[in-house]
């Protein structure tokens, strides 16, 4: 569990966070039942985008960019909303929620991968075994020997790991361009970009069939949209004011566990034993990833950017 050191406040905030980003995976299943893909990735993120631009104003959050930061921040929506809303969209249509947390939340392991190219960090031997373990624990929970033609089909476990990446891949340039004051307004105007590159891929490629607009499909995108994206980002950027970024994502494992269970308990989602092996290494991995020391931390903290 998190350090004793951390508040009651900061406790409830970090379970808000686990149980909300868990549920989404979950929300996002209910929310194919109206929409394909591409209109839900852009509607999802067209809510999202429009409630944090509320809470930043209410938070008198606006002014710390430039027009090169307001710039970059709408580019970096690209990887880090419209690709990754998209390949997660596409893959939960034929992955189950629990599996489909555990291979998106494989995120901590790339962001370990890319940090040494682009932000500089060297490594230390335990960074790379817990990358080890888990990749060995994707390995093992999509049976790759198999996949083809099986429960877990090949295609699925590229988008999956491609939505990682690109989340990784955003999050890593978001790092290096955004000092910590600047997080929640260049967070809205990542919203503002990847929104807009969503909303020009559903009208070039996805305008038809339109979403079927039911009080269900309403519930579910304020879901994702208010809770997941707006509110969620906000605390999370207020946890990392307050708190060590390593310690965090050090427990982010705690989401696709939340997942894995709400997707068992409604969805009746099991797992055979060889996936229950590599959802473990992942857990740990990204446990290990989160407590393993930079060779050379210099005593400042980077903050990751850990939306769903």
């Amino acid at each position: 569990m998190p350090s004793p050191s951390w508040s009651w406040t900061t406790r409830l905030q970090f379970l808000f966070l686990s149980l909300v980003w868990g549920f989404n995976f979950i929300f996002l299943r209910v929310g194919l039942g109206y929409a394909s893909p591409l209109w839900l990735s852009f509607l999802r993120a067209a809510v999202g985008a429009a409630g944090t631009a509320v809470l930043v104003t209410s938070l008198r959050g606006w002014g710390r960019l430039d027009a090169k930061g307001r710039r970059d921040a709408l580019l970096l929506g690209l990887p880090n909303t419209a690709v990754f809303y998209v390949l997660l969209a596409l893959s939960i249509q034929t992955v189950l929620p629990g599996l489909a947390a555990v291979v998106i939340y494989t995120f901590p392991l790339w962001v370990a991968v890319l940090s040494p190219s682009l932000l500089g960090h060297r490594l230390t031997a335990r960074h790379w075994i817990a990358v080890g373990a888990g990749f060995l624990g994707v390995a093992l929970i999509s049976q790759v020997w198999s996949a083809v033609g099986g429960d877990f089909p090949l295609r699925a476990i590229l988008e999956l790991l491609g939505a990682a990446v690109a989340w990784a891949l955003g999050t890593v340039l978001f790092q290096r361009r955004f000092s910590r004051d600047q997080l929640r307004e260049a967070n809205a105007f990542q919203l503002f970009g990847g929104t807009a590159a969503l909303l020009a891929l559903v009208l070039v490629f996805g305008l038809t069939p339109l979403p079927s607009m039911t009080v269900d499909f309403g519930l579910t995108l304020l879901w994702l949209g208010i809770l997941g994206t707006a509110f969620a980002y906000v605390i999370w950027f207020d946890l990392l004011g307050r708190t060590r970024a390593a310690t965090l994502s050090a427990y982010v494992f705690l989401v696709p566990v939340v997942a894995l269970i709400a997707s068992a308990v409604f969805l009746g989602e099991r797992l055979s034993p060889i996936q229950i092996l590599g959802v473990g290494l992942v857990f740990v991995s990204i446990y290990g990833i989160g407590r393993a020391p930079r060779a050379n931390d210099l005593g400042a903290d980077v903050q990751p950017v850990i939306p769903d």
